[in-house]
Formats: C-alpha cells, structure tokens, sequence
C-alpha cells in the first residue's frame, strides 16, 4: 500500500466512526419499494477517492437514495457489511448475480487498500446454512462441501471468485447523512479467493454486487416479486466529475420520457443474464442487413445478445451463426472512415481497439451506430460510439465477442435504461442525463 493510500483508508475509517457515532439507527425489516444509487466521480470533492473524502449512502423504505463513485469505467457503490460494520466498495454489475466481497483469512485475493471484511469480527454474521433452497436441490446456485454452503462463480470474462454463502447485516448511510439504515440477513459471498486483475489496479473495490435475474441478487433479495425494477441514466465518463449520475429502483424510478422504447427480454430458462433480441445493425445511415437470426442465442447456450454495465466496451460476437459479425460491423466502419481523404489510419493502440485514426481538427463527420432490437431502434450517439484519446487519434469503440455480443456501458452514456424485470423488458430513451441529477 502506498502512503497515499495509507492516508486515504485511515481518513476514511476515522470519518466513518464519526459519522456512525453521531447518527440514529434503524433496522429495516420490510422490503422497500424506491432505491437510488448516486454515481459519483473519484475526482468530484464528494468521493472518498477525493482528499480522502467519505461517500455517504441513503437507505429509505418508501424512497431509498445511495450514493455511488465512479472510477475510470467501474461503478461502484459503498456498503457496511457486519456489527460493527466494515465498509467496502463493491462493483455495480447487471451482468452477475452473486454479491461478494473479499473476507479474512483471504487465501488468494487481489490487494485492496481498504481493510478486508472480517466475519469473525461481526457479531450478525451467519452462514448460510446447507438445508437453504440456495444450496440444495436441482436449482441451487451454491453446494454443500465438508458442510459448509460453498461457490465458485465465474464471469464470462475470466475472473473467478470462491467462498462461503454467508448472512450478515447490510448498513447503509442515508443521504442527510445522520440517519443509518441497517438490511438483515443478506446473503452475500465471504469469498476466499477472487483472480480480478483489474480490481487490483484500483485498490478500492473489495468485490460485486449483482443486479442480474439470479435470486441471490440484490433486485431479488430487497424488492418484492410485484415491483422488481430499475433504472440508470449514465452521465459521460468525460462529464461525470461536475454531473454525478443515479441508480434508481422501484418507485424511485422517474416517470417514462416521451420517446421512450421498449424490447422484450428473451432470457431462455435456467439464464440470469438479460438477453435482447438483436435484429440488426446500422453504421451510421447504412443498416448492414444481417439475417433476424444472427444474434439469437443457440440450442447450445452460446450466441446471444445482452446488456451489461459490467463489461465497459461493447463486444460484438465474431462466432455468430454462420458468419463473423464483429468483422462484418468492423468493415462497414472501415468503409466509412476511409472514404475520408483526410483521415489516415494507425496500428493497434494502447487501448487495444482494432480501427484507430489520426484526429484532425477540422473533421465532424463521425459515424452513429444504431443496434435494431425487436420492438424498438437503440441510437448510439457518434460521441461514444467512438472513443477519443489523448493521443490525438480516435477509435471505434468495439471489441470482439466471444459466443456473445454485449451491450456495454461505453453506448449506455446519456441513455435513460430501465429493467423491468417483473414486466419482462427493457426500455430506453436518449437524455441528457445531467439534466436529471435531481430525480
């Protein structure tokens, strides 16, 4: 740990028995019906990343308000595990289930800058036992070992984490910053081995909390079967530092914009990811024509197309049915931007994108991209449909797939994105997102 991160996590325990000392307490035992979760930029004087600032959180019954960070492309939300609380940061994930975060005795764990959460140390802490629906029978997402309610989840990504099914006290900081919330009996990972590279670049986040379809995650655990929802409208990374952007969730959810549009989810039996029913694709004015089933999930379980805050950068699948749709899209840019006199293209840069150009001042005429869902046309402004680097080039802000295409957060910028889960789909609207900070 670095002296500057020393500093950081010793100002941030020290705030965090202040305001814990000085606040009123309550337990919540009903589920809510709104939840808001506040994005904020490391570099904005609210964040704990800030001069060693504390981001405080709001818990609410009827309207629930919580605060996030944002760091680099990572949303990440502060919560207080266990009596007395450890406070930790973990990963806001539509694409994983599971919430964990990394527990004493940690036997292979990325390093984090904050103190890891110690069960041993909580007097509500609880495994969960081997005879819970989760950890047995045809359905159960965890297994009895030795017993002890154990997993081993992976993501699709590569990274994988294991440990024990644990309960423990949720505690949260509501937004007037003198009341604290407490959520009992949560069921969490107390994971023992996490292999997540990119999390130890940061040195803040301690582990996910999963937002997808699984009954494990967090829509499942806090809402009721009749109001399962939420909804985020993603200010621009560029712009986040003076915008912080929200997460909301059931009544706290804002009223539907004029033009908004909806796609049913198709998410096959036994999946937790949400799938979309992806028709098409435009570059620009140019729709590629691609047959209707192209995108459409397989008998196998591969192909597919979903939606993911998790995975930064949109993929497009390269093993899509009977053709490679990541080079066909990669081409019809590469037509485009070349048909540019001035435009001179470059090698593969550090950011590893695939079409990369040299900027010049004088060009406007990036390309849009819109993706053809059943029931409604996702438009993806040409501000982040490319990304454009410090180093005087842009890029078109695609990666190759792997047995599935994504949605990324890159194309969710300045988007209103509402998950119905209850209702079976997703709706969308563009916005100007710092316009709605209030909501």
């Amino acid at each position: 740990m670095t002296r500057l991160q020393f500093l950081a996590a010793a100002l941030f325990l020290y705030c965090t028995l202040i305001i814990t000392m000085s606040g009123q307490f309550h337990f919540i035992h009903a589920k809510p019906r709104g939840l808001s979760l506040k994005i904020i930029p490391r570099d904005c004087p609210e964040s704990p990343l800030y001069a060693g600032n504390l981001t405080l959180l709001s818990y609410q019954p009827e309207e629930i308000r919580l605060r996030l960070l944002v760091q680099g492309l990572f949303f990440l939300v502060q919560v207080g595990i266990g009596t007395p609380e450890k406070h930790v940061f973990l990963f806001v994930d539509t694409g994983g289930g599971l919430i964990w975060t990394q527990c004493e005795p940690c036997i292979n764990c990325y390093p984090q800058a904050y103190p890891i959460y110690d069960s041993t140390a909580s007097i509500s802490y609880r495994k969960l036992p081997c005879n819970h629906p989760l950890c047995q029978g045809d359905s159960a997402l965890y297994q009895c070992l030795d017993g002890e309610c154990v997993y081993n989840y992976g993501y699709g990504s590569g990274e994988t984490t294991k440990g024990i099914a644990s309960l423990d006290t949720f505690e949260i900081l509501v937004g007037d910053q003198t009341t604290t919330e407490f959520i009992p009996d949560v069921i969490f990972g107390c994971s023992k081995e996490s292999n997540f590279p990119q999390f130890a670049s940061t040195g803040v986040i301690s582990g996910i909390l999963g937002l997808n379809l699984s009954p494990d995650s967090l829509v499942n655990q806090l809402f009721d079967d009749e109001d399962r929802r939420f909804s985020h409208c993603f200010v621009p990374f560029l712009d986040a530092m003076m915008s912080p952007s929200f997460l909301k969730f059931g009544d706290d959810i804002p009223p539907p914009p004029a033009n908004i549009q909806t796609t049913p989810f198709v998410t096959p039996p036994g999946k937790y990811l949400y799938y979309l029913n992806l028709l098409d694709i435009s570059v620009g004015t140019h729709r590629i024509g691609f047959h209707p089933d192209t995108f459409k999930i397989q008998q196998d379980g591969s192909g597919g197309c979903i939606i993911d805050s998790g995975t930064p950068i949109t993929q497009i699948d390269q093993n899509t049915l009977m053709i490679d749709a990541f080079y066909v899209v990669m081409t019809a840019f590469q037509y485009y931007y070349d048909s540019f006199s001035q435009l001179q293209r470059i090698g593969t840069p550090p950011e590893r994108f695939e079409l990369c150009y040299l900027y010049q001042p004088d060009f406007e005429e990036f390309a849009t991209m819109t993706y053809h869902f059943e029931g409604g046309d996702y438009f993806v402004d040409s501000k982040y449909v490319n990304y454009f680097a410090q180093g005087g080039y842009f890029c078109v802000a695609l990666r190759e797939g792997n047995g599935k295409s994504i949605l990324g957060a890159w194309h969710q910028q300045n988007m209103r994105i509402t998950y119905d889960v209850n209702g079976g789909a997703l709706h969308f609207a563009t916005e100007i997102c710092a316009n709605n900070d209030s909501n």
